[in-house]
């Protein structure tokens, strides 16, 4: 959990950012509700050294990446870097192919946290992707330092089926993230649904230590971010940006804002402080969401919870108000269940068997079920 640069800020970033960031994830609570991570992406290199060290932009990073990871430390976050598996990273800057340990090295002697290692410029082809993940894996573990490794190859190579043998703890299962609920230009853009359509049949890949990574977060960009705007990405509703958070939190996958922190709207604070919803992503059972049922337009999600309990998620993928109704028998519940709704906050039903209810267009109902025993 955390906060990314990319979409708000792609090449606009310095270390004077990334302080009021830290400063403000904490001031705003973010820190106390789960989000320790702060993740800078492409485009903070200034290229290598005469030793071949690779080292931050100067412009951008004047006190080296060393004193601005002490800050973020110091507010207790943690700093998560980005490289690319080939010479050059997507942003046309300095990437780590031929040099894995020698950048490992550098970014544990930094204190980095996490490795975003992405893979434009690479060859199409699994088996060196394979390769090519396990080299720099290996020499994040020979490092002296524990960082968390993130394959970002976009989930076109089957990462779910070998990402993880190859030391990653967590894997793209799609194309870039756009402001938007769904793909209506088919020019590459993955809109919100695109991306839990393409993710919910991998759910058996993800669980303790391996996770879908489904991208960023785009609650509170309304329309304002910088590549997230692109291919039709013009910003979505609240109740579009509170299905993103429901969906993602469902799956299990890392939460990852990328708003612009620094103002958070009021809406999105409402979204991303909700604590019973992280509390489903971030549940110790570790065990991603199946979709169980479609219903027209509606789609029904249904995650097994620590404590003998379940999440249920209920979709309305269509664009027209609809009302359900849904026997818990029809999803493999048997026997009697309280429901608590997750986004009003209270119990909705006690020692029921079904839920009934209207939904809006996009809009995603979360209940927790403990069973009547």
């Amino acid at each position: 959990m955390g906060w990314m640069t990319w979409n708000m800020y792609q090449a606009n970033i310095s270390e004077e950012l990334i302080r009021r960031v830290a400063d403000r994830m904490v001031e705003d609570g973010f820190l106390e509700a789960g989000y320790n991570y702060i993740f800078i992406d492409d485009l903070w290199q200034g290229g290598r050294d005469k030793y071949n060290n690779i080292i931050p932009d100067p412009k951008k990073f004047p006190s080296g990446m060393k004193a601005l990871v002490d800050y973020v430390h110091g507010k207790g976050l943690k700093l998560g870097i980005y490289s690319d598996a080939a010479p050059l990273t997507c942003g046309g800057v300095t990437g780590s192919l031929g040099f894995e340990e020698q950048d490992a090295k550098t970014f544990a002697a930094w204190g980095i946290d996490y490795l975003k290692y992405d893979y434009c410029h690479a060859p199409a082809d699994s088996a060196v992707a394979h390769q090519r993940y396990a080299k720099m894996a290996k020499a994040l573990t020979e490092s002296g330092r524990d960082i968390v490794f993130g394959v970002c190859e976009w989930g076109q190579l089957r990462p779910e089926l070998w990402a993880h043998d190859a030391g990653g703890q967590q894997w793209r299962t799609t194309y870039d993230v756009r402001d938007m609920w769904k793909d209506i230009v088919h020019e590459g853009g993955m809109g919100i649904l695109d991306i839990a359509d393409l993710t919910a049949p991998l759910h058996a890949y993800a669980g303790p230590g391996h996770w879908n990574d489904m991208d960023m977060l785009v609650v509170g960009l309304e329309g304002r971010g910088g590549p997230s705007s692109d291919l039709g990405g013009k910003g979505c509703s609240y109740t579009e940006y509170q299905s993103q958070m429901s969906l993602w939190a469902m799956m299990a996958s890392p939460l990852q804002m990328s708003h612009n922190i620094l103002r958070t709207p009021a809406e999105a604070k409402r979204i991303l402080l909700n604590k019973e919803i992280i509390a489903i992503d971030q549940d110790a059972l570790g065990q991603a969401a199946r979709e169980v049922k479609r219903m027209g337009d509606c789609r029904v999600y249904l995650r097994p919870l620590s404590g003998d309990r379940y999440a249920l998620a209920v979709l309305n993928a269509g664009d027209n108000r609809t009302k359900i109704n849904l026997p818990l028998s029809t999803v493999g519940l048997t026997g009697k269940y309280n429901l608590h709704d997750v986004w009003a906050h209270k119990s909705v039903a006690r020692k029921a068997m079904k839920w009934s209810g209207n939904l809006q267009p996009h809009e995603t109902k979360v209940f927790v079920l403990g069973i009547v025993k």
